[in-house]
């Protein structure tokens, strides 16, 4: 029993060290996310973003690479947004940041994968 409470306690320190942010949502210019954006990670795989009707701070999102595809709604906050495992940073126009955990199904270990992508 006294596991558990040890375990609770070390997950509620970590969760409590982490601040949200406290900037509120504002409208973005649509210009600067709308395209299709594209980069390519370390392991030589291929992915890309398809945002489309941005509209203040949401966008509808389609998010491909070789485990398949994702579409989401998304809120974008500070620059970026997240769909699925992956968050998107707009850096400057043309250009983002893009970090992916990927996860080793036969091991559950995970890795953050990070690369760049370029709006086409």
């Amino acid at each position: 029993m006294s596991d558990i409470f040890s375990l609770i306690s070390a997950n509620y320190k970590a969760v409590g060290a982490t601040l949200p942010s406290k900037t509120p949502y504002v409208a973005v210019d649509p210009k600067a996310y709308t395209g299709k954006w594209e980069g390519v990670y370390a392991d030589k795989s291929k992915f890309s973003f398809q945002i489309s009707q941005v509209s203040g701070f949401r966008a509808q999102v389609k998010y491909s690479d070789a485990q398949g595809t994702k579409f989401q709604q998304v809120l974008i906050k500070d620059n970026s947004f997240k769909i699925g495992n992956s968050k998107f940073t707009l850096q400057k126009p043309g250009h983002a940041q893009v970090k992916t955990v990927v996860v080793n199904a036969s091991t559950g270990a995970s890795t953050l994968n990070t690369t760049q992508a370029t709006l086409d």
